[in-house]
């Protein structure tokens, strides 16, 4: 029996991150990241540790195995762990119905992920909604950042209510959209 939960120790921290391992870009084949989706940055337990102090994520699990996930980083978490610094620091500059993104209260969803076995089932759609329920009365939206080439994942996210609000291309040439759940609408 699968069960949408928020994360709550180490256990649950480190399927995380043995999901993440089976779902990195750099591990992928082209046709895998063509078909299947990717995720791109390798966080260690430390940072999802950090990160945890603040909000938890939300998890599935089949029985005691995590096989999807949707991460929460708050702005607190961008001092934590450096490379993110860089990406709220782009808030400042990109607009959101006429304000800077930095002037609201929002969410960043860190990373979403589902175990291969488990797609199709929902889960995907499950977990964010658990995620908004969760994080609504706190926050105005959800914000991620996506590859361009990720077309699963956008494609995925667009269908949950998610909209591109900003592209830009990385020192790396790669495209990336800015997107927001708005759950004040």
């Amino acid at each position: 029996m699968i069960t949408i939960t928020n994360s709550s120790n180490t256990k649950e921290l480190e399927g995380i991150l043995e999901l993440q391992k089976q779902n990195l870009k750099k591990d992928l084949t082209p046709e895998q990241i063509r078909e299947e989706g990717f995720v791109t940055v390798s966080h260690s337990l430390e940072d999802l540790e950090k990160m945890h102090r603040y909000e938890p994520n939300i998890i599935a699990k089949d029985g005691e195995l995590v096989v999807a996930y949707v991460l929460a980083m708050t702005e607190e978490s961008k001092n934590d762990i450096p490379r993110l610094v860089e990406m709220y620091e782009s808030f400042d500059h990109i607009q959101y119905q006429g304000k800077s993104v930095s002037s609201y209260s929002y969410i960043v969803v860190g990373q979403v992920c589902v175990s291969q076995a488990y797609r199709g089932k929902g889960l995907f759609d499950q977990c964010y909604h658990a995620y908004k329920d969760y994080f609504k009365s706190k926050y105005d939206f959800a914000i991620t950042e996506i590859a361009s080439i990720n077309l699963r994942s956008m494609n995925a996210h667009k269908r949950i209510g998610f909209e591109v609000i900003y592209t830009y291309t990385d020192s790396s040439e790669v495209e990336w959209n800015v997107v927001v759940w708005d759950w004040k609408r």
